[in-house]
């Protein structure tokens, strides 16, 4: 009985260390690991205004007719380029090419630098950083760009207000994509920290969702340590969808180790939580139901007021009828006050 006690505790041990988050590297090479309660107390930034990712919901969402769709340009890739793909103990990132740029942000143009993935686990696959009303997706990408119009490299963009911008694109489980897989296909090549693969370019637009001119915007942060606020993020609307398979390929390819470790730790749940979002607003580049146009109230909320409206001025015509009713009442009631008897004269007894 006691051994049998003591498995099943080292099972238990042995399934909750497999689900500890990654330990990473970012660029001042510090480590961090995704239980973000201590990221404040080494990085104030992250424990600051601006941060990412948010949830995306109606009350926060305003219409924009002004954010028009972006241009890109140099994204399809010939085969010919190769294009390294690495583990970086956190993430698969995938270095683009310095001529992948685009444009229509702010009258700048952000070169695109790399991009690479978020996701959970194979037994809880909700690993997107953005939650669209409170609904976590599968995973996410992020194709990271610095504004190459002011500053010469991602590093020095990193830390200034308009440096930065992301694309980040919601992928939901579904149908195989092939496009994803000129990615996916390589992982087995990455499997352990700091390992890297070239592989032919492809057509990185095809990574994008369907009618890509639909995308919240705001102002954020990194999702990462140092957490600098200084992320124009672009998140699709709609998402894209991989294989069941492709998904599982994502969730146990990959270890935050380095090759030989003797206690391997695989790369899941590589995703920071909802951060608040006080006094913001997310700009919409299209129109939702539910939502009018150049102003932050819901269809909901005009409806609940109107009817609001309603039922007072039915309550006060109701209040003064009752009123009317009541004074009419009393007027009629003060002319019957005083009721007239005519006299009866009393016969004397002479009469009888």
């Amino acid at each position: 009985m006691a051994r049998g006690c003591l498995r099943a505790a080292a099972v238990l041990l042995l399934l909750i260390l497999e689900e500890q988050p990654c330990v990473a590297a970012p660029l001042n090479g510090s480590k961090w690991t995704y239980v973000e309660k201590n990221w404040s107390k080494k990085y104030p930034s992250c424990g600051g205004l601006l941060q990412s990712p948010i949830d995306l919901h109606s009350d926060i969402l305003q219409y924009d007719a002004t954010l028009a769709p972006l241009q890109f340009q140099g994204y399809n890739v010939s085969t010919d380029k190769l294009l390294n793909l690495t583990n970086n103990g956190h993430s698969v990132r995938l270095n683009l090419n310095s001529d992948m740029h685009i444009q229509g942000l702010h009258s700048h143009q952000y070169r695109a630098e790399q991009l690479h993935l978020h996701w959970g686990n194979r037994n809880d696959p909700h690993g997107s950083e953005h939650t669209v009303s409170g609904k976590h997706f599968a995973a996410e990408l992020h194709i990271v760009h610095y504004n190459s119009d002011l500053y010469p490299d991602l590093s020095t963009a990193s830390d200034k207000p308009d440096g930065l911008a992301v694309l980040a694109v919601l992928i939901e489980m579904g149908s195989f994509n092939p496009s994803y897989d000129k990615i996916f296909s390589h992982l087995q090549h990455v499997k352990y920290k700091g390992q890297q693969k070239l592989i032919p370019g492809f057509n990185i637009e095809e990574l994008l969702p369907e009618r890509p001119d639909e995308y919240y915007r705001y102002e954020g942060s990194l999702t990462t340590p140092p957490c600098n606020p200084t992320v124009l993020w672009t998140i699709f609307r709609n998402p894209v969808q991989i294989s069941q398979n492709q998904l599982l390929d994502l969730e146990t390819a990959l270890y935050c180790t380095h090759v030989g470790d003797p206690s391997p730790k695989e790369m899941i749940n590589n995703f920071r939580q909802v951060q608040k979002f006080d006094e913001r607003l997310v700009y919409i580049s299209f129109r939702q139901e539910g939502i009018l146009p150049d102003t932050e109230l819901s269809v909901g909320i005009i409806l609940s007021v109107a009817l609001a409206g309603v039922l007072g001025i039915c309550i006060v015509l109701a209040v003064s009828v009752w009123l009317f009713r009541r004074k009419k009442s009393s007027k009629t009631g003060d002319k019957k006050g005083v009721i007239y008897k005519p006299a009866i004269k009393k016969e004397s007894e002479a009469d009888a």
